[in-house]
């Protein structure tokens, strides 16, 4: 038995085959993949006879879900008004010219990922960007450099 279906039939041995408990298992899969596959949602579906169609909105109406693997570095840069304001355009344009991606896209060697947010609720820190989760404030074009030479080295 593949791994994935190991954690599938685990996953499906926790719950209760109800529709309410659609999302908290899609989380549990985004956590354990990184994204969700086209197999868990099948998987899910069968599981808690819902429409295949009916997870797809789910998972592309949620930001939290993504369809796409994302890269061992998830890099986000908040373009919400506080931090646009104070220059997260510019730090989202060297991020895309470093990497050579653009928002939503994956590097090819699988290393980093770039999202753009509107708000991650860190206003008082403008502008702001997240690695994997980790929040870095008061950013700067500089300060993004450093965390990318730092990160490239890894």
């Amino acid at each position: 038995m593949q791994e994935e279906d190991k954690f599938l039939k685990e996953l499906c041995d926790i719950y209760k085959p109800e529709k309410d408990n659609l999302i908290q298992m899609l989380n549990e899969v985004q956590e354990h993949y990184g994204y969700i596959p086209q197999e868990a949602q099948k998987v899910l579906s069968e599981f808690l006879s819902i429409p295949m169609a009916e997870i797809y909105g789910v998972v592309t109406f949620y930001s939290r879900f993504t369809l796409k693997p994302k890269g061992k570095y998830s890099i986000s840069v908040c373009l919400g008004t506080a931090c646009f304001v104070k220059g997260s355009q510019k730090i989202m344009d060297r991020l895309t010219e470093r990497l050579c991606i653009q928002p939503g896209e994956t590097t090819k060697d699988g290393k980093f990922s770039i999202d753009q947010t509107r708000c991650v609720g860190a206003c008082g820190l403008a502008p702001v960007f997240t690695v994997n989760g980790e929040v870095y404030g008061k950013a700067t074009v500089k300060k993004l450099d450093e965390v990318l030479d730092k990160l490239m080295k890894e």
